[in-house]
């Protein structure tokens, strides 16, 4: 399928998408701010938590909806591209698996934080295979940070694909955390192989 193809598609899709409406309704920068609001509603992953790190933050819906849940927290959102500033979340623009920025994010929180989460993945290449793939080594990389940055009830939220590195993901989680859950809202594309996992208590 030809790339203009593509895009023709995907901007008709967002144009009859209601949660595209809804989010632009309701003053949110992306329709992922709903997906977000599912896996809380069925997790409660905000519980207690005070301080997180949003992992490939742009546009910023999520850490949108992190700035009006928590009162007198500490949010971080880091992306590598340049986004609009959140009231009540500290921004960095970078790479997150170098380390001159997990000093910069270290330095920033002082302590373990509560919650880390990536909402990350590849700009599609419609090879659904390669895509999962790409994404899955995202949700790797965010999963080993989220590790060394969490405290020990900390918990981890990422996207992931279903794909041929699916279970080693869910494997890889599991050997990390105690609590593993992946869950699919009703606010994703019926058509994406999209998942998200929801990891609590350190091991």
């Amino acid at each position: 399928m030809k790339k203009n193809k593509i895009s023709k598609n995907w901007i008709n899709k967002q144009r009859r998408d209601i949660y595209v409406r809804k989010s632009k309704i309701e003053g949110y920068r992306s329709r992922a701010i709903y997906k977000l609001k599912e896996i809380d509603e069925k997790f409660k992953i905000l519980k207690e938590v005070v301080s997180v790190i949003d992992l490939g933050a742009a546009p910023g819906s999520w850490s949108q909806y992190f700035s009006q849940k928590i009162q007198n927290g500490k949010i971080l959102a880091i992306d590598l591209l340049e986004f609009e500033k959140i009231n009540k979340v500290e921004q960095l623009i970078g790479d997150f698996t170098e380390e001159t920025y997990k000093q910069k994010i270290r330095e920033y929180f002082n302590k373990k934080v509560d919650l880390v989460v990536s909402d990350m993945a590849v700009n599609t290449t419609g090879n659904k295979n390669l895509d999962s793939i790409v994404t899955g080594e995202l949700c790797m990389e965010a999963m080993s940070f989220a590790k060394n940055q969490l405290n020990h009830k900390g918990k981890f939220i990422s996207k992931l694909f279903m794909g041929t590195s699916f279970n080693e993901i869910v494997s890889e989680a599991k050997n990390i955390f105690k609590d593993v859950r992946v869950f699919k809202p009703l606010s994703s594309r019926k058509d994406s192989k999209e998942n998200f996992i929801i990891c609590k208590i350190l091991r």
